[in-house]
């Protein structure tokens, strides 16, 4: 098993609970099932948003959340982030001053699981942003990267019911984490690259998850250049991924892989080996 600083614990009781039922034979049966919980996210007293979420690393779900959406900026220092269990609240506070109320005002639900949401002048700051064009991934790298993400204790292995994303470099795991929806599992991830000082131009984002517009947005806003799904594309991720310059790679399954967007990016290494 591979052994990560940032990643779900599949062991805390708080994540999931056991649950009775019967079999298709109608025998007794007891399994885990995944915990949902409400969050309120505040900024600065502000009501922002309630996240329907497992409940584990609120504090990178809160940052990377309101980082993703355009509401925090990436020089904004925090001041306090204050978590209430009992009232389900989070509250995050900056030094700066910020207004949300036109930005509220705009909100597009997208197609994430839970319900994710982008806010409708999101797309000024994805225009802007320039990937990094000097990072590489080579094919065997992303084969022996998928092996080892398949070594990482996980909800998912343990319960079900839910996505996961994985900050790497090349085939190394750095950052993993874990939600019902993966829009939040990638908030997370921004959170703790913000939170912790990580650069992204060198990085990549493996996600279970589709390839949608969502999850491509969410990518170029945090700066990693190539986005890896064994899932398959919507054709406005493409279009996005094809105008941001990012790499996108889908149905990524043992050593097979299809990309459709950023192809500059990868280095075809022939190992010697057929899948059959």
């Amino acid at each position: 098993m591979i052994p990560l600083p940032i990643r779900p614990d599949p062991d805390d009781p708080s994540l999931t609970e056991r649950v009775s039922g019967l079999d298709h034979e109608g025998r007794p049966v007891e399994l885990p099932v995944v915990v949902e919980r409400a969050l309120t996210l505040y900024l600065n007293g502000r009501e922002i948003v309630t996240i329907m979420t497992i409940g584990d690393h609120l504090e990178d779900l809160a940052v990377g959340y309101l980082l993703n959406q355009n509401m925090l900026r990436p020089d904004d220092r925090i001041t306090a982030i204050d978590h209430d269990p009992e009232t389900e609240t989070l509250v995050v506070r900056t030094e700066r001053v910020t207004d949300f109320e036109e930005k509220l005002k705009h909100r597009v639900l997208t197609s994430g699981c839970a319900r994710g949401t982008v806010f409708g002048d999101i797309m000024d700051s994805f225009e802007q942003v320039r990937l990094s064009d000097t990072a590489r991934l080579g094919t065997g790298r992303l084969l022996a990267l998928s092996r080892r993400i398949n070594e990482i204790p996980s909800l998912y292995m343990a319960a079900g019911a839910i996505h996961g994303c994985v900050l790497a470099r090349d085939d190394e795991p750095l950052i993993y984490m874990e939600d019902v929806g993966r829009h939040n599992a990638v908030d997370k991830i921004a959170g703790a690259m913000a939170r912790r000082g990580i650069a992204p131009e060198d990085k990549l984002l493996y996600t279970t998850g589709r390839l949608t517009s969502e999850m491509v947005i969410k990518t170029v806003l945090m700066g990693i250049p190539i986005l890896v799904s064994r899932s398959g594309f919507t054709a406005r991720g493409v279009e996005l991924a094809r105008s941001a310059g990012l790499t996108l790679i889908g149905r990524a399954r043992g050593r097979r892989f299809i990309a459709l967007t950023g192809t500059h990016r990868l280095v075809f290494e022939d190992d010697g080996k057929s899948e059959h």
